[in-house]
């Protein structure tokens, strides 16, 4: 029952359809009961989409332009921007560039023809880094100073490579043939020298001089000071000193001088005939400190007679 039901409800519902598509392509009145929806947009929504739509086509033009703009200005063309070109080997510029923010690079050269100028309104720095990032070499050009923080600096001769110049921790090595200072004051060392051979320049005298100390050469082998074609001279205020402590000092020339020593005083026995006559010769004494004096030379030895210089000393 129910099922027979359920059919008849069916083939109503087709034929109340079939109904209304058949009033339809005929043009035949509708029912008073029928629904009509409109389709489409209307109103204020047709409006704002308009509106919407013509902002976007705006917007799209400015963009090409702004586009075609920026390619313009910038020189945009196939091998690359401006001053840039984009070749084989990697990039060129040409011209003065500037760099806002750090530039990694492998390699930096100039052309054949041009030198490479690197400028800055501060400072120049140049870092080197590890595998790992670790900051391994700085070279920093200031406006006040050079830095170069690094474990060993060299510098080489361009021709052989030779090491001219080289510092690290432990040493500096100075490779070229000569060393010359130039400044009024001369070279300041905080300690010692070492070296084999000073040597003035032709025609200019070699001085060593310690102004407020003391100037001390020592040698274990032997210290030799020697003028060749000239005098030598040691002149002090006070005491010179000549010590040996287990050989002895020889003097060796033609004619040894000992100037301003001491004359002691020796009456002899006939006045009359020494004031007839001149004293020439002297007799060299010596005091039993060591002092030497002069003393009128006699018959006989006239040391002890004229000993009392001994008791000035």
């Amino acid at each position: 029952m129910d099922r027979s039901t359920n059919l008849d409800i069916e083939e109503l519902k087709m034929t109340r359809e079939q109904y209304i598509l058949a009033t339809q392509h005929n043009n035949l009145p509708r029912a008073e009961n029928a629904q009509l929806y409109p389709v489409g947009i209307y109103g204020w929504r047709k409006r704002c989409l308009y509106f919407f739509v013509l902002l976007l086509l705006v917007t799209m033009i400015v963009n090409l332009a702004m586009t075609i703009w920026i390619l313009k200005v910038m020189n945009f063309t196939v091998d690359g921007m401006g001053n840039l070109r984009v070749t084989k080997k990697g990039i060129r510029l040409e011209g003065i560039s500037e760099f806002l923010l750090p530039l990694y690079v492998k390699e930096i050269h100039s052309r054949k023809d041009s030198p490479l100028v690197l400028q800055s309104d501060r400072n120049v720095t140049v870092n080197a880094r590890n595998h790992m990032g670790q900051l391994t070499g700085q070279l920093t050009v200031g406006a006040d100073a050079v830095e170069a923080q690094c474990k060993r600096f060299e510098v080489r001769a361009s021709e052989d490579g030779r090491v001219l110049f080289s510092a690290d921790e432990d040493e500096i090595t100075i490779g070229a043939e000569k060393l010359k200072v130039t400044g009024t004051e001369g070279a300041v060392f905080g300690h010692s020298v070492e070296t084999p051979h000073i040597r003035a320049e032709p025609s200019q005298d070699l001085r060593l001089e310690s102004p407020t100390r003391s100037l001390i050469m020592e040698a274990p082998r032997g210290v030799q000071v020697s003028a060749a074609a000239g005098d030598f001279k040691a002149t002090c205020r006070k005491e010179l000193h000549l010590q040996s402590t287990e050989g002895e000092i020889f003097l060796n020339a033609d004619t040894i001088r000992l100037g301003n020593l001491p004359t002691g005083s020796f009456s002899p026995s006939s006045p009359s005939s020494s004031s007839h006559s001149r004293q020439t010769v002297y007799e060299l004494c010596v005091c039993p400190n060591g002092k030497l004096y002069l003393s009128p030379a006699g018959v006989g030895s006239t040391c002890q007679s004229s000993s009392n210089v001994c008791l000035w000393s």
